[in-house]
């Protein structure tokens, strides 16, 4: 998959700062511009203000977790446009189900997806998000 000059940004929403920098360095390495949150009320600031291409939200988070988030974020005229991934490990059907129906565009169990497939499920998301919008 070639991800040379990308150059679109991917808000990383992980309170986990070991994962959190995985994720970061990996995105950057392809091309990313990537900003991160640790908490949902940080994550929806940063949605408002820097309206990146693609949010990357995990659901257990402090302050605000990622349901409520995805739920903001899609019921908000100006950011509903935005893809949301969950990236999560919470493998609960309920938990894929609820996140589905309140608009996140795909959902990976973080145990089930090394970073490189998440890599080339946000590539593909990305891309359809595009395809829509043109």
């Amino acid at each position: 998959m070639d991800f040379t000059s990308i150059k679109q940004k991917v808000l990383l929403v992980e309170d986990d700062s070991f994962l959190s920098e995985m994720y970061y360095l990996k995105l950057k390495n392809v091309g990313y511009m990537v900003e991160t949150a640790y908490d949902g009320e940080m994550a929806l600031e940063k949605v408002v203000k820097i309206k990146p291409d693609l949010v990357l939200l995990d659901l257990r988070l402090p302050k605000l977790n990622g349901f409520e988030v995805l739920k903001r974020i899609k019921n908000d005229k100006n950011l509903s446009h935005i893809p949301v991934i969950v990236l999560s490990n919470l493998g609960e059907k309920e938990d894929i189900q609820k996140s589905l129906d309140l608009g996140a565009d795909d959902y990976l169990i973080k145990a089930h997806f090394t970073p490189t497939e998440i890599l080339e499920k946000i590539v593909e998301v990305l891309e359809r998000s595009k395809s829509k919008q043109s």
